[in-house]
């Protein structure tokens, strides 16, 4: 086994404390990656908050770094590559979705960074808040060149979260395009967005965000609570992106989405209540996503250098995790907090 450090969650309630972990060997199809900035998503505040110790638990599934060693089949990188990794690291391989490029709808389940099931020995995944992971070559993506490797980590799950439905749903040139919620997910949508030539308008509670909307390159936006301009914005929008973190009425959100129009439900994942009337009007779809396959991953990493498409993030000491998930947990963040491994040892 290799040695390495990172930051462990004990049970609910409890900080996150550094300790040694155990990676595999190199398997002949595997590469060691240096982990050398990790993104902080609400999936690992969940994962912490929800942790009843029965399995080891080690959060971060978006990150980049360095690969350091290589098993002896794999040609597609060497020592020294820049390599990012997102929240899938295997599937089956052979099902419908998997060889559709889909292997973020594997039918027998996506092997997950973290907190998953190891598809050969039946152990835990253990995450990106460490010093080195160790992955299948085909699960890693080569970094382009001139990508910020900080602000590039987030681009792994929740950049690729929001990236495939945009592209699924066809937005381009003369789409109209509406995000709602303008956090880790909404902020990279709106980037997308526009890159993509779409009129995009950030829906927010808060017309105070106006600013950042402008910022992010969107070209207008419409406070949730003010009911006339909701109103005046019936039917309006080719796509409805909503990011929204938090249990809510889509209804309001329907009512924007234009004649055969589609309402991407992707922040929360919980049950949703849809009359069925909101949809008959106007033949409109409600939809959803998740992560992506491994072609579109590796295109939207290729658009993001093209475009210069990066997260914007506030980098903080991995020693530090546990005040970045206290602050997420109260969204004090604009708009991703990416912790840098650099404080680990590498060798230990």
């Amino acid at each position: 086994m290799r040695s390495t450090l990172g930051w462990q969650a004990g049970r609910a309630g409890t900080p996150l404390r550094r300790t040694s972990l155990e990676r595999r060997e190199l398997r002949a199809d595997d590469v060691a990656v240096r982990v050398d900035y990790c993104g902080v998503c609400h999936s690992d505040l969940h994962a912490v908050d929800a942790h009843t110790g029965a399995a080891p638990l080690v959060p971060g599934h978006e990150f980049t770094g360095v690969v350091t060693d290589v098993g002896p089949e794999v040609t597609r990188f060497a020592a020294g590559d820049p390599v990012a990794v997102g929240n899938i690291v295997d599937s089956c391989g052979v099902c419908a979705m998997c060889r559709a490029g889909q292997e973020n709808f594997c039918h027998e389940f996506p092997t997950l960074t973290y907190a998953g099931t190891d598809r050969h020995d039946g152990t835990t995944t253990l995450g990106g808040y460490s010093r080195e992971y160790v992955v299948r070559d085909e699960f890693a993506y080569p970094l382009p060149a001139g990508l910020d490797p900080a602000a590039a980590a987030p681009l792994l799950c929740a950049g690729i979260t929001v990236w495939e439905p945009l592209r699924a749903l066809g937005v381009g040139p003369g789409t109209r395009v509406a995000v709602a919620g303008l956090g880790g997910l909404g902020h990279l949508a709106v980037k997308f967005a526009v890159a993509l030539g779409a009129d995009t308008t950030v829906i927010s509670r808060s017309a105070g965000k106006a600013g950042d909307a402008r910022r992010l390159g969107g070209h207008d936006l419409i406070a949730s609570t003010d009911e006339h301009r909701m109103t005046a914005a019936r039917d309006r929008f080719d796509v409805v992106i909503d990011t929204i973190a938090v249990p809510h009425d889509v209804a309001p959100y329907l009512r924007l989405v234009a004649l055969d129009g589609t309402l991407s439900h992707l922040g929360h994942l919980g049950p949703v209540t849809v009359q069925a009337a909101d949809l008959l009007v106007g033949r409109k779809k409600l939809s959803s996503a998740g992560s992506g396959g491994r072609p579109a991953t590796a295109a939207m990493l290729e658009f993001c250098a093209r475009h210069n498409v990066t997260a914007d993030v506030e980098v903080l000491p991995s020693a530090r995790v546990n005040e970045a998930l206290e602050r997420l947990e109260r969204n004090d963040v604009r708009y991703r907090f990416v912790l840098d491994m650099s404080d680990l040892p590498q060798n230990h």
